[in-house]
């Protein structure tokens, strides 16, 4: 399993930016993604979920709104479109999911909102 992220990068506040995951060595359209965040100094921190199929979706109070998750089953992908961002956004930016009672994580891309 790899997971696999991208789209990270500096933007102003305010601003929006996609985040990518491209998961390969299972079958993606079987299982959930989430998307986590980690600040500095802070826990990592549950900031999106969607279903296999992508009907159902879930998000941190915190980015509801403003963040949306999506995926492509057909490209092996998941999606987080981010708009109006703001500083406390300012993270590493993880997708994640589960399969056979194992965790699998990607190695993250960084998100910083700032002026």
């Amino acid at each position: 399993v790899q997971l696999v992220e991208s789209g990270g990068g500096l933007v102003q506040p305010g601003g929006s930016l996609r985040l990518s995951c491209a998961a390969s060595g299972f079958t993606f359209s079987s299982y959930f993604m989430r998307w986590y965040r980690q600040a500095p100094g802070k826990e990592r921190e549950l900031v999106a979920h969607i279903s296999s199929g992508g009907v159902t979706t879930t998000y941190a109070d915190s980015v509801k709104g403003r963040f949306t998750i999506s995926r492509d089953n057909a490209q092996n992908t998941v999606y987080l479109q981010m708009n109006s961002l703001k500083p406390e956004d300012t993270a590493v930016y993880y997708c994640y999911t589960r399969r056979r009672a194992s965790d699998y994580w990607g190695q993250g891309t960084h998100v910083t909102v700032s002026s």
